[in-house]
């Protein structure tokens, strides 16, 4: 035989079966456009030159790597839907004289035209959308690019290697199928409904114990740093007990609802119950799949929403000041001189310093334990808290009060409320007794303390001389890697973004001279929040397109699951309803039946997934944190209304697929 029969053939199988392959072929072609834009604007030229694209183009060359793995996964996941339901017609051919040779012929042929179909309409719609998506993340930058149009050709290149890639495992996959199966399992293999399998309950018990630690770690998380070690265990933890649960849970389920026998027999109930008891475990992957990807739209949605709409409130909190200088050293010659510069400049311009700020203070890293701060590195970041250090004075300052204290006393301020000792001590230097813990303090400087990503506790010391044996003392621990005593001086101006960066350069300029005449002078950090905002702008706005690209491949592959769940069923149903059809069950009861099972079993992955992402509040909530955003209502709003649009989404792609069904089951 010619291979053009071969290619017939499957052209003709293909045609023949077009409500399978027709999704199939069109996710794939919306996976291979996503990938193409994603790696278009990690190579594009016009990005990488705006103010912020490289920090863009760096987040979103994870995306990359992130959409070729799971196309993988996915593609390979869904093509088993596609081969369960050719597996009878590959049969037939076997039987009728074709041999296993001939039957691979075909599968190449097919595997070649939907890789060729997928790959050049993908990347046709990708190059004219492209420029469209580079639009976008400009808007996102707020910079202005010419409306020239350009190819990427590495975009192009990596686009067909690795979906090349990919085709060529799912067809190998589907070679060892035919080849390990026989002419009658071929034939009769969309018919092949699996035993009900026995309630595990230790099996389930398992999942639900991995369910609550995962919940736990989640719940009881204490700060950033952990979060962000903790995530991808507690991730791991929830897809494994998903799939347990889903699987074995959907078993006990039927099982209960078999034995409610006023449930059980009733016209609607009974054929789909009876059906998905013979096909719980792909039934129960299905949903665990569509509940683990409803799950990850739903928190990448949320958190990246989330901080490209309270990015302004991330920059405020990261930087209180609009201008801010951090000097390491707490020396009035020095310090001084900083102050006299900025506002002689300031001067020039005739304008005011408003809303100033400045402190001195020692800020100390170590691991604390109970009422122990141990000043050295453990290795312990569970335990890792960052100590600040103010005299009473500055806290009076500061705070409008007029405290005083003793050698050995303290009084305490921490943003954690747990702390139940009345003394603190530092592990081989002092112990000192708390004379307040107070329950506020300067809001500005704990802001820009919060950003960090681990717990932060500040004391305040009788006086300088303290201040002085504490710096001593972490001197001696840590060596040249210790901590530099801190003056900072910030404050905001009231006139045009251009000018504000005018004075802000010339006090960097003014600065270097200083420290070129005075070698002893100490290294000064300079921050300008109109500078950095250009930065956070690329970096949020590059996780949140990020965030939108991938929500959409996980939307692709929930909703062909759902589509392929229900046309695979439908095709397994579609003899069971004939008979229940010559018996008497009139087409009426038949919807009835289907609305019993989408109510049944349908819905749970979508209550599942509002389950996880409820649980995953409170480490998305830390996680947020290292990027200095501390809005809880912003989140919690964002991430339920993320959920009823979802939901709706959701209740839309189950409407229309089980129409699908009904037709198929009812031979329409």
């Amino acid at each position: 035989m010619s291979s053009m029969f071969y290619a017939h053939l499957a052209v003709q199988g293909m045609r023949k079966n077009g409500k399978i392959y027709l999704p199939y072929i069109l996710t794939s072609v919306g996976i291979v456009m996503m990938y193409y834009i994603v790696s278009y604007l990690t190579y594009s030229k016009s990005l990488y030159n705006m103010t912020g694209g490289r920090d863009m183009q760096m987040i979103l060359s994870w995306g990359t790597g992130v959409i070729a793995v799971f196309s993988f996964i996915f593609l390979l996941y869904t093509n088993s839907f596609v081969m369960r339901r050719r597996k009878k017609e590959f049969g037939l051919y076997n039987i009728l004289g074709m041999g296993k040779k001939n039957i691979a012929s075909i599968l190449i042929w097919e595997t070649l035209i939907t890789f060729l179909s997928s790959v050049i309409a993908g990347l046709g719609l990708g190059i004219l959308l492209s420029k469209l998506s580079e639009l976008c993340t400009a808007k996102m930058l707020g910079e202005n690019i010419s409306l020239g149009f350009t190819i990427e050709k590495q975009a192009i290149i990596n686009s067909i290697l690795l979906f090349g890639a990919v085709f060529l495992l799912i067809l190998l996959n589907s070679l060892r199928q035919i080849h390990t199966s026989k002419p009658i399992e071929l034939l009769h293999s969309d018919k092949g409904g699996e035993k009900p399998p026995k309630a595990k309950w230790l099996l389930a018990f398992i999942g639900l114990i991995i369910l609550g630690v995962a919940y736990y770690i989640s719940c009881t998380i204490r700060d950033p740093m952990s979060a962000l070690l903790m995530f991808f265990v507690a991730v791991i933890m929830v897809i494994v007990a998903t799939y347990i649960l889903f699987t074995v849970g959907s078993v006990t389920l039927c099982k209960m609802l078999q034995k409610n026998k006023r449930y059980y027999y009733k016209t609607e109930h009974f054929v789909s119950i009876s059906s998905m008891s013979y096909r719980m475990k792909r039934n129960g992957a299905s949903l665990a799949s569509i509940c683990i990807l409803s799950t990850m739209v739903l928190v990448m949605i949320s958190s990246t929403l989330c901080l490209y709409i309270g990015k302004e409130d991330s920059i405020h909190n990261r930087y209180p000041r609009e201008i801010a200088m951090e000097t390491y050293s707490i020396d009035e010659q020095y310090t001084n001189a900083i102050k006299g510069v900025s506002e002689k400049i300031v001067e020039n311009h005739n304008l005011s310093i408003d809303n100033l700020l400045y402190y001195n203070c020692l800020p100390v890293a170590g691991t604390l334990g109970g009422s122990i701060m141990k000043i050295e590195n453990t290795g312990d970041y569970s335990k890792l808290t960052q100590l600040y250090v103010f005299t009473i004075d500055e806290y009076n300052r500061l705070m409008n009060k007029n405290e005083t204290l003793e050698n050995d006393e303290i009084i305490m301020y921490t943003n954690k409320s747990d702390y139940m000792y009345h003394e603190f001590t530092i592990d081989g230097f002092q112990s000192l007794k708390i004379k307040e813990q107070v329950d506020e303090f300067n809001k500005d400087i704990v802001n820009d303390s919060s950003a960090l990503s681990v717990p932060v506790v500040f004391i305040f010391v009788s006086d300088v001389e303290q201040l002085n044996k504490i710096y001593d003392f972490q001197l001696k621990q840590y060596g040249d890697n210790a901590s530099l005593f801190k003056n900072y001086y910030g404050f905001n101006l009231n006139c045009e973004d251009n000018e504000e960066t005018a004075i802000f350069d010339e006090i960097c300029d003014e600065i270097s001279n200083l420290q070129l005449k005075d070698e002893n002078f100490p290294s000064v950090k300079t921050d300008s929040v109109i500078r950095n905002r250009e930065s956070f702008y690329s970096m949020f706005g590059g996780i949140f397109f990020l965030g939108i690209l991938l929500s959409v491949v996980f939307i692709f592959a929930a909703v062909l699951i759902m589509y392929y769940k229900q046309i695979t069923e439908g095709y397994e149903d579609a003899d069971k309803f004939e008979i229940m059809q010559k018996v008497g069950m009139t087409k009426q009861e038949i919807k009835k039946s289907i609305n019993s099972q989408v109510l049944t079993v349908f819905f749970a992955p979508l209550i599942t997934a509002g389950i996880h992402t409820g649980f995953a509040f409170p480490i998305l909530l830390k996680l947020l944190r290292l990027f200095g955003l501390c809005n809880t209502p912003l989140l919690i709003g964002i991430t339920a209304g993320s959920f009823a649009v979802f939901a709706i989404f959701y209740v839309l792609v189950y409407k229309i697929t089980s129409i699908s069904y009904y037709k198929i089951v009812s031979k329409q």
